[in-house]
């Protein structure tokens, strides 16, 4: 294994389905974020982005040093082509650092609206090969991301047979889909939504039996669990653990999945793999893992169960399917830090929470600190029974200092 690569090699890439989600993505760690406009993006579902929070969003990126690329990777029709070029001009002027795209005619489109602009080829275009890497390149794309089905070995031969100035970015964690590189007809089959559009009815997370049509109305279940079974849904990816592989097989960029998830789960994955690669570089072995509480990061968010995805085994060995369906989810974030003066502690409320609840803090690149709550007070310092109202300032009194926007949870 090579261990030639610094720190500013390796890009950690986060997901931002709104501005909060941006400025906690960028607070807890993120090199870059991607994120969608109004259109055109295949992330319907989150609020997105409209022009003036697209150039607030990157004029706070790029102070910070950092980037932003925006979502053009669906598959327009001829119709919804008129409206791209404005679209791509608009995101342009905003001083947006890449597009990722899948479509050929939206490439030509952005290559000739925005040709300053990096262009990034989406796994939508599911690319497996070399030679397809090869290809995109030619046509000016500067990065592409390869098809989710890849092995590690498979990344690494791309990567050796492929100009070096072609970055690899590769999701290392979140959701994964039943469908080869997310193109898909079920939604669009099952329920008139087109998840190449961006409007995903994800029907592959639902419980399906077997009816025989002779007998209407019976239902039998695929197992003899007599739930059903969810031979569709797929476990979500983790490679947290897995640091040293991703390095050596000479990706550039470490992609986080989940634009349509909470704030919390922005933050708090993000602030994890931050841990991880950061905690590589400093003891930069092949065996390396991180620390136990970095790993228990991964449990305190909302998720199926976790698979290191293809990239150890091929498919056709291990489907990695969820059979249980659903999600788990034993933590809840209960508020967000206001201010903390080393003597009161403010705090805008989220979730519910009572002066008996254990309570963590968790703070850019810090682990996480645990504490009871305490006498509770509202913002005129009044004494309060709970905190149940959602925004309402919580005072607590604490000689501890935190860094403000840091997040508060607490177990289910």
């Amino acid at each position: 294994m090579s261990m030639e690569l610094n720190k500013n090699q390796i890009e950690l890439l986060s997901p931002c389905g709104d501005y909060e989600r941006l400025e906690l993505a960028l607070k807890y760690g993120a090199d870059a974020v991607y994120l969608g406009g109004n259109m055109f993006t295949m992330r319907a579902a989150p609020k997105n982005f409209n022009d003036e929070e697209l150039s607030k969003g990157i004029s706070l990126a790029h102070s910070l040093g950092k980037k932003v690329y925006l979502t053009c990777n669906v598959y327009p029709h001829s119709a919804e082509l008129a409206l791209l070029p404005d679209f791509i001009a608009k995101a342009r002027n905003a001083g947006v650092d890449g597009f990722i795209i899948a479509d050929l005619g939206v490439l030509q489109i952005a290559k000739k609206v925005a040709p300053e602009v990096d262009i990034h080829i989406s796994t939508q275009a599911g690319i497996t090969n070399y030679e397809s890497a090869g290809f995109f390149r030619d046509l000016g794309a500067s990065r592409i991301v390869p098809a989710r089905e890849l092995s590690l070995e498979e990344i690494a031969e791309l990567r050796a047979k492929t100009d070096k100035d072609l970055e690899i970015e590769c999701f290392v964690h979140g959701a994964m889909c039943m469908s080869f590189s997310g193109r898909c007809l079920l939604s669009s089959y099952m329920v008139g939504r087109d998840a190449n559009l961006g409007m995903c009815a994800q029907p592959c997370r639902w419980q399906f039996d077997i009816m025989d049509v002779t007998r209407p109305g019976i239902k039998y279940p695929v197992t003899e669990d007599e739930h059903g079974t969810y031979f569709m849904n797929s476990r979500d990816m983790c490679m947290i653990e897995h640091i040293p592989e991703l390095i050596a097989a000479g990706i550039n960029s470490f992609k986080i999945e989940g634009r349509a998830k909470s704030a919390y789960y922005t933050a708090v994955v993000t602030n994890a793999y931050r841990q991880a690669i950061d905690g590589f570089y400093n003891t930069p072995t092949p065996d390396y893992k991180p620390e136990q509480w970095i790993l228990d990061e991964m449990d305190k968010v909302s998720h199926r169960e976790y698979s290191t995805g293809f990239y150890f085994k091929h498919p056709d060995k291990d489907a990695n399917i969820d059979y249980k369906g659903g999600y788990i989810n034993n933590w809840d974030v209960v508020a967000f830090v206001e201010r903390a003066d080393g003597q009161i502690l403010t705090l805008s409320q989220r979730n519910k929470f009572l002066p008996e609840d254990e309570l963590e803090i968790l703070e850019p690149n810090k682990e996480p600190v645990k504490f009871k709550a305490g006498e509770l007070f509202d913002e005129d310092m009044n004494i309060i029974s709970s905190a149940n109202h959602a925004m309402m300032t919580v005072k607590i009194k604490t000689d501890k200092v935190f860094e403000q926007g840091s997040l508060v949870r607490k177990q289910k």
